[in-house]
């Protein structure tokens, strides 16, 4: 089948996606954007289980199931039956990279081991992405991440509180396609694919950053801080006389030039980052008392010229109209677009998330023509 859409960054480069739910199949799009051709295999009844989750809907479609599965195409196949596994094994032979997020031996039951696709295809990488590593059946929703992994220890103000978004899933299916380009360009040099493994704690535990090395260097365990910056004053969400407003000072000059736009005296205990973080309530109170007598856009206007980091608490549809205004494009064909500008080779959207199964006639077809003698896929 001749190629219809621009030449990108992973043009030719074929994914047998075995994936369902978000932190995978947010992996396999951000590839298929760039140009890899994702074969999302699916169960023919059920499909990917965000398939059903809604409401909110778009037509009779669930919008969370198309916010990670465009540009990819539909295989549907019971990998239960002997023409199910033999098809996913021809797949698997002719593909550059294979992904899944089963359950640690699930894939091997079917024969989709990593080391039987290796048996198979020396030149694949295959990334296998869990919840809490391949030596553990605990089941891999971000929630449960969140929970154990210390993320809503450190989140809210009185009871733990989640973030409000899938974080964790997003956060491994960043590291997941960053691993799969590793290991791809270690094949080049090698012409051997390898084993890339990602699991939701160890991702979680990486991406808290500064609070993990507060503990692991310091023996600092973080509590809730609600809004406030354990390391850093004023940073924090405010209220200006209509809404919230949130300061993020990060350095002693921002600190000043907040103290010029509303007129808050520069002294001696609030001189340093460190001594404004030990006086921190005192800050806040003389803070909050200033930025009440206008409003969150006032303050935006007269604090932004000066370098001070700031801004009101937009909702989803106040930050796309942001976006919108300072030209980012953040939409397309209807879903959010790649955040990656490359200056040759950008992202392209030429196929919009796939139907249940819609492109199995075609692709079953070609899976079972012989590969010396198939057409490309």
């Amino acid at each position: 089948m001749p190629r219809l859409w621009p030449v990108t960054s992973l043009s030719g480069l074929l994914v047998a996606d075995f994936s369902r739910v978000l932190a995978a199949p947010y992996a396999t799009m951000l590839l298929a954007d760039l140009g890899a051709d994702v074969i999302k295999v699916e169960h023919p009844e059920r499909g990917d289980d965000t398939r059903a989750w809604g409401p909110p809907f778009a037509g009779d479609q669930a919008t969370y199931f198309l916010s990670v599965n465009r540009n990819k195409r539909s295989l549907a196949l019971d990998l239960r039956t002997e023409t199910g596994r033999r098809r996913a094994t021809e797949l698997v032979r002719r593909a550059d990279v294979v992904i899944e997020n089963f359950r640690p031996g699930t894939m091997a039951k079917h024969g989709l081991s990593p080391e039987h696709v290796r048996e198979l295809n020396p030149r694949a990488v295959y990334c296998s992405v869990t919840g809490f590593g391949a030596g553990s059946d605990l089941p891999g929703y971000d929630l449960l991440a969140q929970a154990v992994g210390g993320l809503m220890s450190v989140t809210g103000t009185g009871e733990p509180v989640k973030v409000g978004v899938a974080l964790v899933d997003v956060l491994t299916g960043l590291h997941a396609a960053v691993g799969v380009l590793a290991a791809l360009r270690d094949r080049e040099r090698t012409g051997e694919g390898q084993l890339v493994e990602v699991n939701l704690l160890s991702t979680l535990l990486s991406s808290m950053v500064n609070q993990s090395a507060g503990y692991t260097l310091a023996g600092v365990v973080p509590e809730r801080l609600g809004n406030r910056h354990p390391s850093i004053a004023p940073y924090a969400v405010f209220t200006a006389a209509d809404r919230p407003f949130v300061l993020a000072v990060g350095n002693d000059r921002q600190f000043s030039a907040l103290c010029r736009g509303i007129g808050l005296s520069e002294e001696d205990r609030f001189a340093t980052n460190a001594a404004r973080v030990e006086h921190v309530e005192e800050l806040t109170g003389l803070i909050h008392e200033r930025l009440g007598t206008r409003t969150a856009d006032e303050w935006f206007k007269i604090l932004s010229p000066l370098g001070v980091p700031c801004g009101p608490v937009n909702d989803l549809a106040d930050a796309f109209a942001l976006a919108e205004d300072l030209g980012l494009r953040p939409l397309a064909d209807g879903l959010v677009a790649n955040p990656i500008g490359l200056s040759r080779t950008p992202p392209a959207y030429h196929r919009p998330p796939p139907r249940l199964g819609e492109h199995t006639e075609d692709l079953a077809a070609w899976l079972d023509r012989p590969l010396s003698t198939g057409d490309p896929a």
